[in-house]
């Protein structure tokens, strides 16, 4: 069986794939196409595309799907820059049978989801509808409510409905793992005609040189904390305070508000301090890499904590700029000059901790090895080394990251691999990432088949002529 269809063949989900997709490194399915997996094709009764009524399609437990969902979710898929002309309804409505099937079943293991999460997620939607549609009146009309309040409070439950079934499917796959053997038969149990072919591929190194911040700035940050720490504990509030000064974009505008356990990818510093408090205390300001934070802990559930933080970053002077510039043009120029080799300089002059052990190579996040293909690679990464020549350094570039602010760099190729069919040793780290991906699949499959049996289930009208390939209908 070709790997494609080997791993198609339990993918019924845009859900499913888009949460597998950030563990694995090279994904071979895109939504349409999985959303096309999720009916056998069978022809549906031409009357069925003429006239559209809008009332329940389906139940799944406590869940309805009205037609009109249907025609939600493509206006979603499409603002995500998917097309959407080979999708069914019938493909549609079986993507919709499975999202509530997962937040049926997250509702029944209490999986909560805060209002919170949803709010920026809908206004997002509902800009994206206007623009589509031309006004906020015609978005009302095309989904035939009374008005925008009913609209939005609709909108609201699907996304916190899509949420809960993201959830679900996270809990179903988290212990799911796989190990050394189990990658050497998934690899042995391809064909050879049917291995995959990885991409062109190249390794970079970087060098950052971070501009110094004086010590006054940082106190001045550090007691600025302090005093909204103060106001806090008087009884002022910590999300309004949050969404006014935090410097965390990805945050600030739910108040600051995220969930973890001791598996998030928070740098160490930060879970440090967020699992040593109780509930409702109030940390000092604390120094990461990112800048100055405060802590408030909400609540604590089993291994998780539920927080709201605030993050300050020092402001660079224009001096201080000016100076890391300079420092990285010597660097620069010590490594042409054949003074010391790129890998030391990175290793004794770069600020960048992540890289810097490592010779000034960069891990690709999304296969955690060194390797980056090139079809995949960030754009602006691309743009930066892709017409750079062996062994030559780039100028010196600016990077202005919202999350670590303003620092200078240079980049080079440390090694490129031209497209290649895949080698088990070459290739382990992408090898394992498939057989975790297959396993991962076959688990949600597994679940899926037993939840549908144990669930009540009842789809109407001429939606029961599709065939799903789950056992939606229970025949």
């Amino acid at each position: 069986m070709p790997l494609k269809k080997m791993i198609m063949k339990y993918t019924n989900s845009k859900l499913t794939i888009a949460i597998i997709a950030i563990l694995c490194s090279v994904g071979f399915a895109n939504a349409q196409e999985i959303i096309k997996d999720t009916v056998k094709t069978k022809p549906v009764a031409s009357s069925f595309k003429k006239q559209k009524i809008d009332g329940v399609i389906a139940t799944v437990g406590d869940y309805i799907i009205l037609d009109s969902d249907i025609d939600k979710s493509f206006l979603e898929l499409s603002s995500q820059g998917n097309s959407i002309k080979d999708i069914t309804r019938c493909q549609m409505l079986g993507k919709l049978l499975e999202d509530k099937l997962y937040a049926h079943q997250a509702v029944q293991d209490s999986i909560i989801i805060k209002d919170e999460e949803i709010k920026e997620k809908l206004n997002e939607q509902v800009n994206y509808m206007v623009e589509q549609l031309g006004s906020m009146d015609k978005v009302v009309q095309y989904f035939k409510k009374s008005t925008e309040d009913e609209f939005r409070t609709e909108l609201f439950d699907i996304i916190k409905t899509n949420k809960l079934g993201a959830e679900m499917q996270r809990k179903i796959i988290d212990g799911v793992e796989i190990t050394p053997e189990e990658t050497r038969n998934f690899f042995k149990a391809i064909p050879q005609n049917d291995l995959p072919v990885f991409g062109a591929e190249m390794e970079v190194a970087q060098i950052v040189v971070a501009p110094k911040i004086s010590e006054e700035e940082k106190q001045r940050v550090i007691n600025r904390l302090k005093e909204i720490k103060a106001e806090v504990l008087a009884g002022s509030s910590f999300k309004t305070r949050a969404v006014i000064y935090s410097d965390d974009r990805g945050s600030a505008s739910s108040g600051g508000f995220y969930k973890i356990n001791r598996k998030t990818q928070f740098v160490k510093e930060f879970k440090d301090v967020a699992f040593s408090l109780g509930e409702g205390e109030v940390s000092e300001p604390f120094e990461t890499e990112y800048g100055y934070h405060i802590i408030m802990v909400e609540k604590i559930k089993g291994q998780e904590v539920e927080l709201r933080h605030i993050l300050m970053m020092p402001k660079v002077s224009d001096q201080s700029l000016k100076d890391a510039k300079e420092k990285i043009i010597t660097i620069k120029r010590k490594i042409e000059n054949g003074e010391i080799t790129f890998a030391d300089a990175a290793r004794t002059m770069s600020d960048e901790k992540e890289t810097r052990t490592n010779g000034g190579v960069l891990i690709n996040p999304k296969t955690q090895d060194t390797h980056f293909e090139l079809t995949k690679m960030d754009p602006s990464l691309y743009s930066e080394v892709s017409n750079l020549k062996d062994k030559a350094i780039t100028a010196p570039i600016l990077d202005d990251d919202p999350r670590t602010g303003k620092k200078y760099k240079i980049i080079t190729v440390t090694d490129r691999i031209d497209q290649h069919t895949a080698d088990y040793a070459r290739d382990y780290v992408k090898i394992k990432d498939l057989a975790l991906k297959e396993k991962q699949i076959k688990a949600i499959a597994k679940w899926t088949d037993e939840k549908i049996k144990e669930t009540y289930i009842k789809i109407n009208g001429e939606y029961k002529d599709c065939a799903f390939t789950n056992n939606w209908l229970k025949k």
